[in-house]
């Protein structure tokens, strides 16, 4: 596993596979949070992507999958699959973002965790410009099953 501060790719640490990992690379990364880059925004193929263009409000998948990163390299084995359960003061600094040429920097804050899941803080930048920020809650599939 990844060493605190490592440059890396992110597909073998989450659930997400092929096009749907939205993230490319860890910049660094402690206990407490962690920061990953993407140009994947500006991609013509984006999975996201609909009839008009990737819009501002995925930029919170984007801030998720950080969350799955970064709780994948607090435990040190691949994160297991979840659900975002909750969004909170979530807030968008524009429309759309496949215009933005920028690499996207996705930072994910670690606010609470256990068993069952947790709290991320979660913020979305690009050339220094803020893009989306906002709180999430996942918990986990195992802790939703019946």
């Amino acid at each position: 596993m990844l060493k605190g501060g490592a440059r890396h790719g992110v597909a073998d640490l989450v659930p997400h596979a092929g096009r749907m990992c939205l993230l490319e690379t860890v910049e660094h990364w402690d206990d407490a949070a962690v920061v990953c880059t993407s140009r994947t925004h500006v991609a013509a193929d984006h999975p996201l992507r609909g009839g008009s263009g990737l819009l501002a409000v995925h930029l919170v998948e984007y801030g998720a999958q950080a969350a799955a990163v970064h709780g994948a390299l607090r435990s040190g084995s691949k994160a297991q699959p979840g659900m975002l359960v909750a969004l909170r003061d979530v807030t968008f600094a524009t429309a759309r973002i496949d215009d933005i040429p920028s690499p996207l920097r996705v930072e994910a804050r670690l606010q609470f965790a256990d068993a069952n899941g947790s709290l991320y803080a979660f913020s979305v930048s690009a050339g220094g410009a803020p893009l989306a920020s906002g709180r999430l809650s996942i918990m986990t599939t195992a802790a939703a099953a019946p």
